[in-house]
């Protein structure tokens, strides 16, 4: 059985560039996408520990009767046969119930109150709740479409660190593409990181397809964000614990996606490398 991207389909320009990305991705990662025509503002997502509610603003409904054909035009054109996910089980009569059986889900770059205000949508916290539930990892793409040409992942050595490095491995593998580490350092040294990767048995496989490993050893945070390829897809560990300090879902993913507009795929707490 083929892998599937789960993507929520909104009829504007905006939402167009969302599905070029979406494709783009499958294309590069051999997977098909399905995709969710709203015919309502709000559906929910049964996870195993967690019921989200994620609520559409008013353009996701915008012109039904050629919102399909849109959608499909743009799949065609990357010889692409439309899959259409249609819900059979609602828990109100406009509360369709989302199943949550995906390999990936891509969401519209909102997750912050700031960047819904600039009219990119409104999905806000239910995307930390979705990323916080899912064992699928989770793509943000950036506001216009670019093709990404490498991979880029923050490491930062705890437990869903490694998951979202071994995340990275498998993109760059499947894709064919060179993938940079970066590190913002704090009282470790750029040794005890990489103990972590070779304790994990992921130093050979890093080996076949590392770029460069880049440590920020001072400077702020988001100064040293320029450092990080505009063409590149960013794959991020949230929520991540352990003795290493982790790139952490609250202020640190808040100032990466406010600072780089690259296209970013999160692995949040429940990711496992099966899904």
């Amino acid at each position: 059985m083929a892998q599937k991207l789960f993507h929520i389909f909104r009829n504007t320009p905006l939402g167009r560039e969302t599905l070029l990305q979406s494709i783009y991705f499958c294309q590069k990662m051999g997977i098909l996408p399905t995709v969710y025509i709203p015919e309502f503002t709000k559906f929910l997502m049964y996870f195993e520990n967690d019921v989200v509610q994620v609520d559409l603003d008013g353009s996701y409904l915008n012109d039904p009767p050629t919102a399909e054909t849109h959608a499909r035009e743009l799949l065609e054109a990357a010889q692409i046969k439309p899959e259409f996910f249609i819900p059979k089980n609602y828990t109100a009569s406009t509360l369709p119930d989302i199943p949550t059986n995906f390999e990936y889900m891509c969401c519209p770059r909102s997750i912050s109150d700031l960047s819904s205000k600039i009219g990119l949508g409104y999905i806000g916290p239910r995307v930390r709740r979705i990323i916080q539930a899912a064992r699928f990892p989770v793509l943000l793409t950036s506001p216009a479409y670019k093709p990404w040409q490498h991979v880029a992942v923050f490491f930062g050595g705890s437990t869903n660190a490694v998951n979202a490095l071994r995340l990275g491995l498998r993109v760059a593998k499947s894709a064919g593409m060179h993938l940079d580490l970066f590190t913002q350092l704090g009282k470790q040294s750029p040794s005890e990181y990489e103990a972590v990767v070779k304790d994990e048995g992921l130093w050979a496989p890093l080996q076949m397809v590392l770029g460069e490993w880049t440590f920020f050893e001072k400077g702020n945070f988001e100064d040293n964000l320029y450092a990080v390829p505009h063409d590149a897809l960013v794959v991020l560990g949230a929520y991540g614990h352990g003795l290493i300090h982790d790139i952490m879902f609250g202020s640190m993913m808040e100032k990466i996606q406010s600072t780089i507009s690259n296209t970013l795929l999160i692995a949040g707490p429940k990711y496992t490398t099966a899904a």
